[in-house]
């Protein structure tokens, strides 16, 4: 005989959405600490438990499937207002409450959210944006500890997979804001491949650099909260105070850290791990923007038998299209590989004219998959030009995301960056990468690092760097002797320290913006 109520819990616990996965790791770790900050932790009972009370209270909004923007502050609390938002049945947008307003006000325009909830000492911001939406006040809805377990439920019966999760606003090229939309099966498909390749458990503790308003913070999170490991939250701060950050992570015991390039150039730059090393370190994973080799080989120096990672992916991949773990040695004129697609993730390449590129050619990389966002919120128009028809067939709809990211494949069958498509210029009647040059001239002694910006005005390549002195008169040599005509920068202009956008990275659009305005131009 059939036993139906047995097929019927079988068919109940299929985990269709990051909540499933989420109260699953609460049953097994309630007591692990989900999520610190420098002040305060929070078990997996306590951001649950949290989570839904919070999620109680937007439930009286009569909202659903709406977006819900977030501005707060990166501590314990903003993790539980994006869980509590996914256990209403809307999704969540992470403001940077640093950002200039003009940003932030685009991105609310663009979203026309159906609330947002914020902190009281960030109320201020909140009156210069003159909303006609929901205002929830973070510190009050705990005023009403009370959770609404059958209306949450309800909530959970209607959801599928398919359901936004989240939007990341990217920069945009035009300077206007473009938000990929992740769904819970994006999220549920990344995060599959990462807890599994990188053997992320209920025992990892993370040590996490990026804001949550930035998509590598994605895969610690989520990996956390798939998992029961812990995600701790480093202090900005600390970056500028780098012995305060070691201390951080051999107290918080952090085992693996997935950080931009910049932020690992920090310590080398100190010469940090030659007084003080991060005590549990276990595995060091990068993304972002590109690795100096130099930077990589200072960490295997004093710490040479971890796991090192270079990941690669934009935010409408989830995070990560492709890695690669290092397995061997280079030298500062090398590039560190971009690797190999991961899991359940496909990456084509592709010519100008839309055609497979089966060699070591340049092309464009495209990905498809389960990792791919869903489009643009409310853009249709960017949406239509990057989320296209697969172009090897026309067969059936086959959508894959035009990267922009121009690749080639190595002597060891791995994808190699080369450079964006869009920062490609054209100088002497010769087609130039501006990484190729900052490369090279990265391997001169006394360089930190170094970035090539275009003068179209006057057709002239000039070379910003990072450095303590003055090294003109040697890089012009440098560049003489290592690149040939077309590609030697005419000008050299020094840098105490490049600036930095929010997530960390080298703001280059800034580096370019200072360069050229003093010059006029």
């Amino acid at each position: 005989m059939i036993n139906f109520q047995a097929l019927s819990k079988r068919g109940g616990s299929v985990k269709k959405t990051i909540l499933d996965y989420f109260e699953s790791t609460v049953n097994k770790f309630p007591d692990n600490i989900a999520v610190s900050d420098i002040n305060n932790s929070l078990t997996y009972n306590e951001l649950m438990n949290k989570s839904k009370i919070l999620a109680t209270e937007i439930v009286k909004y009569n909202i659903s499937d709406k977006p819900i923007v977030l501005l707060m502050k990166r501590t314990t609390n903003l993790p539980i207002a994006m869980m509590s938002v996914l256990y209403s049945g809307n999704f969540y947008v992470v403001l940077d409450c640093e950002s200039p307003l003009q940003r932030i006000d685009k991105i609310i325009t663009t979203l026309s959210p159906a609330m947002i909830i914020y902190e009281n000492d960030l109320a201020s911001i909140l009156s210069e944006l003159n909303l006609q939406i929901h205002k929830l006040d973070f510190e009050d809805a705990f005023r009403n500890i009370v959770i609404d377990e059958q209306s949450l439920e309800n909530i959970r019966n209607k959801m599928t997979s398919s359901n936004t999760a989240y939007s990341i606003f990217t920069s945009g090229s035009t300077g206007v804001p473009k938000g990929a939309i992740l769904t819970h099966l994006n999220v549920i498909s990344y995060i599959h491949w990462f807890i599994k390749c990188f053997d992320i458990n209920e025992n990892t503790s993370f040590g996490s650099q990026t804001p949550l308003y930035f998509s590598m913070s994605v895969s610690d999170f989520y990996a956390s909260i798939f998992t029961g490991a812990s995600y701790n939250m480093i202090p900005k701060e600390y970056f500028a105070f780098p012995a305060k950050l070691i201390s951080f992570m051999n107290d918080k015991k952090i085992d693996t850290i997935y950080w931009v390039p910049s932020a690992l150039g920090i310590v080398a730059k100190f010469d940090l791990l030659k007084y003080c090393m991060p005590e549990y370190l276990k595995k060091v994973f990068f993304a972002g923007e590109v690795m100096p080799v130099k930077y990589l080989n200072y960490w295997k120096k004093y710490l040479p038998n971890i796991l090192y990672a270079n990941l690669f992916g934009p935010t409408e991949t989830t995070d990560i299209c492709s890695y690669y773990i290092v397995n061997r040695d280079f030298d500062e004129t090398q590039n560190i590989p971009i690797g190999v697609a991961c899991d359940n993730c496909e990456l084509l390449v592709v010519d100008e004219n839309g055609k497979e590129v089966l060699d070591d050619s340049i092309g464009e990389l495209l990905v498809k998959g389960p990792f791919v966002a869903s489009g643009y919120y409310a853009n249709k128009e960017k949406t239509s030009e990057v989320f296209v028809q697969n172009p090897l067939h026309d067969n059936y709809i086959d959508i894959v995301y035009k990267t922009g990211d121009l690749v080639k494949k190595n002597k060891y069958g791995e994808f190699d960056y080369i450079g964006r498509k869009d920062f490609q210029i054209k100088h002497l009647g010769y087609r130039i990468e501006p990484s190729e040059i900052e490369v090279v001239l990265n391997t001169v002694d006394k360089v930190d690092l170094s970035v090539c910006i275009y003068d179209k005005v006057n057709d002239k390549l000039i070379l910003a760097y990072e450095a303590k002195n003055d090294i003109n008169k040697e890089l012009k040599q440098a560049s003489e002797k290592l690149l040939p005509h077309y590609m030697q920068p005419s000008e050299f202009i020094k840098f105490d320290i490049f600036p930095k956008n929010a997530n960390g990275k080298i703001d280059r659009k800034q580096i370019s913006k200072v360069i050229l305005e003093d010059k006029g131009e």
